[in-house]
């Protein structure tokens, strides 16, 4: 092995690949630029846009001979035993090391939107059930879980946390974001960098910028947003995961913004990522994305072209596997017309990642392979669905759940009571999975393979939590299709029962083979085939119903407003879903968890979400009225809680455009169960030069609080919360007037202090202000 400089750990990671690129050939080079991906499908359904349509064989052997940047899905591609498929990976770094001339291992990544990927690994709620969850904290002990079972079995990158903010909920990805609103997205995504990153893991920022605002809410529709939305909507989810998660990530988008497609912006992935907000790390492609230049954007003519305005944008990495980085761009930096400085550029920036996890090394080595046991299988088996693993499932799964009407106190349900469990949704496990789950996102291409995981059904889960009861099943009908000939069983059922929990929602899939999930985009928020039609049917018969949705976006439920006797969200709440519904309906768990994003009243009427200025809202200026029937932050409990001794300038207060200011109240539970209360803290700015979302939150605080238990929440709101982008283009705090509302919603405002910001408007700068911090403590 060779003792260069660039082997030596005790010089900075800057000397080292420094050393090791003046000894590199451009092909060595560009052979760091790009994946390859194994076994990927060129034929039939694919897990990726286009797949096989891009995908290509390649001479694995001479590929190595000059190293390789990346391995693209080592166990997210087809079923494998996890300590199997570690043994494999690791084997297969060591044909890679052993071929080039440094002996520079691959990075190895893989998807982990709501766990690892792979097969027999925990699956955990959606995203958007983390924002319903409000927790940080748990997220961010869940993606470190995440973290060290991908580190297990040889992983080094995460393609996750999506940061998209929610703008039209037809949208079929919305269940892999994590809400509507810019803090709450930035503040859990956040946490679930930092969590990833804790265990060693490189975490991806997705998808970088503005893939939600996809005109229509098609999928990779071109993006019509307004710089200013662009610039405190979109962007800031992405500056607070790099400057408070530190992610060493970030994926470029595959949608074209004003007519620039994102892997193709320098302004963006140069100009604003790394000049203005500093980072560092290595800019990746989203699968396809630089052949997609060519073929779908049509801004470049050739594959050497795509790459040349990738390289020149900012894009250091060809996913998933190579069309553009490979041959056709050795071949324009041979001809002159692509700088060689592009691919020295970028090649430095991975091999700077590599350095940063150890790959260069001279003790490198691939994680151990299991010990083999007499059969030949692993001894110890790696277990990337441990009891921890499904104990935190679990409580994501019950803090996630929202209850959002119950005006009858139908719920919790008697332990002995006659139960008529209808609905598409609660006999198949699978309703509690998104798209990018291992059983939806893969299994669907190995018939006959079984899922791998343990993942109770609702039906299944409200039997064994309520062994005293009296649960009957119909299906009803199918989750999309139009069938309507189990209506009559399913009304019998109900007519037969004291209650009737309907439990419907999304079946989660990719490219239109789900209701939910990528590529699978809506026309209208109606609930998905007849099981509206099923609902109405179920009311009819006058018999209390239970509404239960499993979802991956909201659905317009004014239709029913009033009618039920109560009615549950949850997002696809994953493998422990099912005990974490049975848990709520039963009162076993009081729900604490609060919408990441509206319901809407009508199914038409979109895009919404609540962040809207004036003429967003209901008027008279149209007959239409977009207000929701439940609004973001909203959610219910079986306890009660009261908010005492406000402190936070009842008759106004002054202060200057950079000073400090707290709000305190008591929260305290009045009711007889544990429960935990969600205190958001929201802006009303009422006059400013440009207009305004009416309110938008700035602040929140989980609090769990045991029966008479009271605990003092303090705000601490700095003015640069209230920044925005002004009419120069940059971003302002201006002098004036502001409100700052304690609310339990959006929309239920429970106390509200009354700012003035005096001096001259104030450009906050690079390292403004970004979080609200919030104290708990003991009530006094």
């Amino acid at each position: 092995m060779t003792t260069a400089p660039w082997r030596d750990p005790a010089l900075t990671a800057a000397a080292r690949v420094d050393d090791l690129l003046s000894r590199m050939t451009l092909e060595e080079k560009t052979a760091q630029l790009y994946g390859v991906w194994v076994g990927a499908a060129t034929d039939g359904d694919g897990v990726a846009p286009l797949q096989n349509q891009m995908s290509a064989d390649h001479d694995w052997d001479e590929l190595i001979t000059h190293g390789l940047g990346q391995l693209t899905r080592p166990f997210g591609t087809a079923p494998v035993e996890p300590a199997l498929g570690a043994r494999a990976l690791a084997r297969a770094q060591r044909r890679i090391t052993e071929a080039g001339r440094f002996g520079i291992p691959a990075l190895a990544h893989e998807e982990c939107l709501a766990g690892f990927t792979a097969w027999r690994a925990t699956a955990y709620p959606v995203p958007l059930a983390w924002g319903a969850a409000f927790d940080p904290e748990l997220v961010e002990e869940m993606a470190r879980r995440i973290g060290h079972d991908l580190r297990a079995v040889g992983v080094h990158q995460g393609l996750a946390p999506v940061l998209d903010v929610v703008r039209d909920a037809r949208w079929g990805r919305v269940e892999e974001t994590i809400g509507e609103d810019p803090y709450l997205v930035g503040t859990i995504g956040s946490a679930y960098v930092r969590g990833l990153e804790s265990a060693g893991v490189v975490a991806t920022l997705k998808h970088f910028a503005g893939y939600a605002s996809s005109a229509g809410a098609r999928n990779l529709a071109p993006v019509r947003a307004g710089a200013r939305e662009f610039a405190d909507v979109t962007l800031v989810p992405f500056e607070m995961a790099l400057r408070e998660g530190g992610a060493r990530s970030v994926m470029a988008a595959y949608t074209e913004t004003d007519g620039v497609p994102a892997s193709a912006d320098p302004e963006l992935l140069t100009g604003l990522l790394r000049e203005e907000w500093g980072f560092t790390g290595t800019v990746v492609a989203d699968y396809f994305g630089v052949g997609f230049l060519e073929s779908l954007h049509r801004v470049a003519g050739t594959p050497a072209e795509a790459a040349h305005l990738a390289l020149d944008a900012g894009v250091d990495v060809e996913l998933p596997t190579l069309k553009c980085y490979g041959t056709p761009l050795l071949e324009a930096v041979r001809a002159g017309t692509v700088p060689a400085e592009l691919v020295e550029r970028a090649a430095r920036r991975v091999l700077l990642q590599k350095c940063a996890l150890g790959l260069l090394d001279p003790d490198w080595a691939p994680e151990a392979p299991a010990a083999e046991g007499p059969d030949g299988l692993p001894e110890n088996p790696v277990d990337l669905d441990s009891p921890a693993n499904r104990a935190l499932a679990r409580r994501l799964a019950e803090e996630s759940v929202v209850l959002l009407d119950n005006p009858d106190g139908v719920l919790p349900l008697a332990p002995g009571a006659r139960v008529a469990v209808v609905g598409p949704r609660a006999a198949d496990a699978l309703a509690m999975l998104g798209c990018y789950s291992f059983p939806s996102h893969v299994l669907p291409h190995h018939p006959g393979v079984p899922t791998g995981i343990d993942i109770p059904t609702a039906l299944d889960a409200l039997r064994a939590e309520l062994p005293d009861a009296k649960v009957t099943f119909a299906q009803g009908c199918d989750t999309s299709g139009p069938d309507v000939s189990g209506f009559e069983e399913a009304v019998a059922k109900a007519t037969e029962a004291d209650v009737c929990v309907a439990v419907l929602g999304d079946r989660a899939g990719l490219f239109g083979r789900g209701t939910s999930g990528e590529g699978c985009d809506a026309s209208d928020l109606r609930l998905p085939g007849v099981q509206g039609a099923l609902l109405d049917a179920l009311v009819a018969t006058g018999v209390p119903v239970v509404l239960v949705l499993l979802t991956g976006r909201p659905y317009a439920l004014g239709r029913w407003a009033g009618r039920l006797g109560a009615v549950v969200q949850a997002f696809f709440p994953g493998e422990e879903g099912g005990p974490a519904l049975a848990g709520v309906l039963s009162g076993r768990v009081t729900p604490s968890g609060r919408l990441p994003v509206s319901v809407p009243r009508l199914p038409g009427g979109q895009p919404w979400t609540y962040l809207q200025p004036p003429l967003g809202l209901a008027g008279e200026v149209s007959n239409l009225d977009p207000t929701p029937l439940y609004p973001f932050g909203h959610g219910r409990s079986y306890t009660t809680f009261a908010w005492e001794d406000f402190t936070g300038g009842a008759g106004g207060t002054t202060l200057g455009t950079d000073e400090a200011y707290d709000l305190a109240l008591t929260v305290r539970n009045t009711g007889e169960r544990p429960g935990a209360e969600v205190v958001q803290l929201y802006l009303h700015d009422p006059v400013a030069s440009v207009t305004r979302p009416d309110v938008r939150l700035i602040g929140y605080r989980r609090v769990e609080l045991a029966p008479g238990e009271a605990r003092r929440v303090t705000f601490r709101f700095h003015p640069d919360l209230a920044a925005f982008t002004g009419r120069a283009g940059r971003r302002v705090v201006e002098p004036g007037a502001l409100e700052l509302r304690l609310a339990a919603s959006s929309a239920e405002v429970r106390h509200t202090a009354r700012l003035t910001l005096t001096g001259p408007a104030r450009d906050p700068g690079p390292g403004r202000r970004l979080r609200c911090p919030v104290r708990v403590a003991p009530a006094p």
